[in-house]
């Protein structure tokens, strides 16, 4: 399909840079598959929901994997930024780098430093760039390995907010707890799964009472989740792979309860990303590790998920193309506008919208 089909206007005043306090409070766009939208809250989302069904929510935790460090050539002293994205072993990440240009395969950079302190020539954090690709994607060899890499990325590293909030205000202290959801529990990723961003006990609590069990996967999101589609066609778009876990048990608890006529409602485009990995041509999901880089375009048939927890997404991102296989381009693209007239933020701190699509 044409890419320029998921484009968008979007005022800036519509682009929220803090979430909404407590982080129930967001408001809600409902979204059935045929009729009206419902204007309502995320507190309101037991309402939504039946006894029987499972609520789906990705347990990855975010780490501060966007790093600053320094280039040396001779004379020369370059200032690097990095912003990991897939762990490929015990001492290499996967990164996007600015500015790339400057980088040749062999070279070091010294993360934690600038060129200020270059006294000290042993940087704690080092690493060495052994494979360049397209984009400013590299991979680079730390001098560390395993909980001791981990250790250095946590000493030096930052919170990766968006670009689209990084380019308007700095990091700061808040986001160390307002990017990290409820359920975040197992370290990976570098980006939030923003519509768990909403959770509060007091909602899930509310989602228990109501009937609904809560079950865990894993999907260690990547920054190549915030990276816009530059291709004219989709076919032609590249997907970076991102590691996510279902375990048996909860393969086999989502079965039981898509047997007896639950629903199964994912948290987020990456809870349903890892659901539909999983499952089989059957609709069985099954237990799975590994490596996705599934690509959901409209004329997808969905699997596994009937019902779908999602914030406001860029124009032209492959998540507006994912809510548009699942509800529909049109339905979308109203939604959007309604969204838009009516005062909705958008994007990860922003509000949500729930998506119910016909079995």
């Amino acid at each position: 399909m044409r890419v320029d089909l998921f484009d968008f206007e979007l005022p800036d005043d519509r682009i929220a840079l803090r979430p909404a306090e407590p982080r129930d409070a967001a408001r809600l766009l409902v979204v059935p598959p045929q009729g009206a939208f419902s204007d309502a809250g995320v507190r309101d989302i037991p309402a939504f929901l039946r006894p029987g069904d499972v609520l789906v929510v990705n347990d990855t935790k975010v780490i501060p994997a966007r790093l600053d460090g320094v280039r040396v050539r001779g004379e020369a002293v370059a200032r690097i930024e990095a912003t990991l994205h897939k762990r490929e072993g015990a001492d290499r990440w996967r990164a996007f780098i600015r500015p790339a240009k400057k980088v040749h395969i062999g070279e070091r950079i010294r993360f934690g430093q600038d060129s200020e302190s270059m006294a000290c020539l042993l940087g704690e954090l080092d690493a060495e760039v052994i494979e360049k690709g397209e984009g400013g994607d590299v991979l680079l060899a730390f001098s560390f390995s395993g909980p001791a890499l981990d250790d250095a990325i946590l000493r030096h590293g930052h919170m990766p907010l968006p670009p689209y909030i990084a380019s308007k205000r700095g990091e700061d202290a808040r986001d160390e707890k307002d990017y990290q959801t409820l359920f975040a529990r197992d370290p990976g990723a570098v980006a939030a799964p923003t519509a768990s961003l909403h959770f509060t006990p007091e909602l899930v609590a509310a989602i228990e009472a109501r009937g609904v069990t809560i079950e865990r996967v894993t999907l260690h999101v990547g920054a190549g989740t915030f990276l816009p589609v530059k291709a004219d066609d989709t076919s032609e778009h590249k997907m970076h792979a991102e590691y996510g876990v279902i375990s048996a048990e909860v393969a086999e608890r989502l079965e039981v309860a898509r047997a007896r006529g639950g629903r199964i409602m994912a948290a987020g485009t990456t809870s349903l990303r890892i659901l539909e990995t999983a499952a089989q041509e059957t609709g069985r999901i099954r237990a799975f590790a590994g490596d996705t880089s599934i690509f959901i375009t409209p004329g997808y048939q969905f699997r596994a998920v009937d019902v779908l927890l999602t914030n406001f997404h860029l124009p032209r991102s492959t998540l507006f193309m994912l809510v548009s296989a699942f509800s529909g381009l049109e339905r979308m693209r109203e939604a959007y506008t309604h969204a838009m007239a009516s005062g909705y933020r958008f994007y990860s701190y922003g509000d949500a919208c729930l998506l119910i699509r016909t079995p």
